[in-house]
């Protein structure tokens, strides 16, 4: 045996072998327990509120226990057939509740495509180009969010006044004006968060491609985008659920009831002192819960790497 390897085999047993990490045990981390079951019932409480407003037979906030007194389905069934009953004047009043949801699902979802499209054009040329006004114009998305909706009010009302009277499709009661309105905003925030994750996409591809004969416009489509699919998913359910939930530019457009989306249809609701409906109302918007849920759940995979990759270089 040489040297070299005598001292080898004498070396080999003190490069020990990892010990395996210790799993910790419960009485040491009890307290990560509690504080997680207490910040689960602290975020789950409102939502196991509603559920027991919906089936509670009780239409008022004060008769809503912690647990349903008066178990019924009623509430459902009213809203699927389209008839609720006021307790006021115990009279039964039209509400189209599966129109109503038609309507959100559309404008939502015609939103939300077209939100991706815009943001993801926009945040293209600012990602890849170098022009003037660049920076500007940047700064100039981002300032515009600072300004509160109520300050739209006016302003949307008369562009849609004015407008409708020339293109009859933009006028009111119209879901294009409406959609066309949503998509005023489009850009914004959308745009720098995918500007961020555009950054993150190395533009060796671009010249690759560029090498290869393709166009900018082949490769945004080609390349960028298809590698660009977890803020797509991120910007596509944040546009949704924010059209689902909008009110305040949904009631200033949308004016007859048949018309109207979930949001504008249901305030109707819970707008009366002596007429409440709260049962319907909690029941409307679990049903209204469901497509969004189910959109989260089909883009989950993509929604983590979207926002984190997204905001790793700005």
């Amino acid at each position: 045996m040489t040297a070299y390897d005598a001292t080898a085999s004498t070396a080999a047993p003190a490069v020990a072998e990892k010990a395996p990490r210790r799993r910790p045990r419960l009485p040491e981390t009890w307290w990560r327990h509690v504080v997680a079951v207490v910040a689960c019932a602290f975020a789950l409480f409102p939502v196991w509120f509603v559920a027991v407003a919906a089936f509670n037979r009780d239409q008022s906030v004060s008769g809503t226990s912690y647990l349903p007194t008066h178990f019924t389905l009623h509430n459902f069934g009213g809203l699927l057939h389209g008839q609720v009953k006021d307790v006021s004047s115990q009279t039964t009043v039209d509400a189209p509740y599966l129109r109503w949801l038609l309507n959100t699902l559309l404008v939502a979802g015609i939103t939300a495509v077209f939100t991706v499209l815009v943001a993801a054009l926009a945040a293209y040329a600012f990602s890849r180009f170098r022009f003037k006004g660049r920076r500007f114009g940047m700064l100039s998305l981002l300032l515009v969010q600072m300004f509160p909706q109520p300050l739209l009010f006016t302003a949307i009302y008369l562009i849609v006044l004015n407008t409708g009277s020339i293109f009859g499709f933009l006028d009111f009661n119209s879901f294009i004006a409406l959609i066309v309105v949503y998509l005023a905003g489009a850009m914004g925030v959308n745009t720098w968060l995918m500007k961020g994750f555009f950054d993150t996409i190395p533009t060796e591809l671009d010249e690759s491609a560029r090498v290869d004969g393709a166009t900018a416009a082949q490769i945004f489509w080609g390349v960028v985008l298809p590698l660009a699919l977890p803020i797509l998913a991120v910007i596509a359910m944040l546009s949704f659920v924010s059209s689902l939930n909008e009110f305040v530019i949904a009631s200033v457009v949308l004016t007859d009831t048949h018309h109207f989306t979930l949001a504008v249809g249901m305030r109707g609701f819970i707008d009366q002192q002596w007429g409440q409906r709260w049962g319907y109302f909690a029941a409307g918007a679990l049903l209204a819960a469901i497509p969004a849920a189910l959109l989260f759940t089909f883009l989950q995979k993509y929604i983590v790497g979207g926002l984190t990759q997204g905001a790793v270089k700005g």
